[in-house]
């Protein structure tokens, strides 16, 4: 498989920019929650993999996502799945 640019890389600063910063983080997470989405059960390494970033980077993101409303039930395996609310 080939390496896909991620925006995960290119992690620095914006030069004092508060929304910049906010927009870059709110697309790493929707960058995340896709691929959860897309392949529920994901392990937090294979993110890793597919972004082309090392898997500590995901596992960092992780909280800072629940705080931002994307939740995840991880199951005895350590993979992701889709947070459902009932109706």
């Amino acid at each position: 498989m080939q390496h896909i640019p991620s925006i995960l890389e290119a992690n620095s600063s914006d030069g004092g920019d508060t929304m910049g910063f906010w927009r870059k983080k709110r697309q790493e997470f929707d960058e995340i929650d896709r691929l959860i989405r897309e392949n529920p059960g994901i392990q937090p390494a294979e993110i890793a993999r597919r972004l082309g970033v090392h898997r500590s980077t995901v596992l960092r993101r992780l909280p800072s996502m629940e705080e931002a409303g994307y939740l995840y039930a991880e199951d005895e395996r350590g993979g992701l799945w889709p947070f459902k609310r009932r109706k």
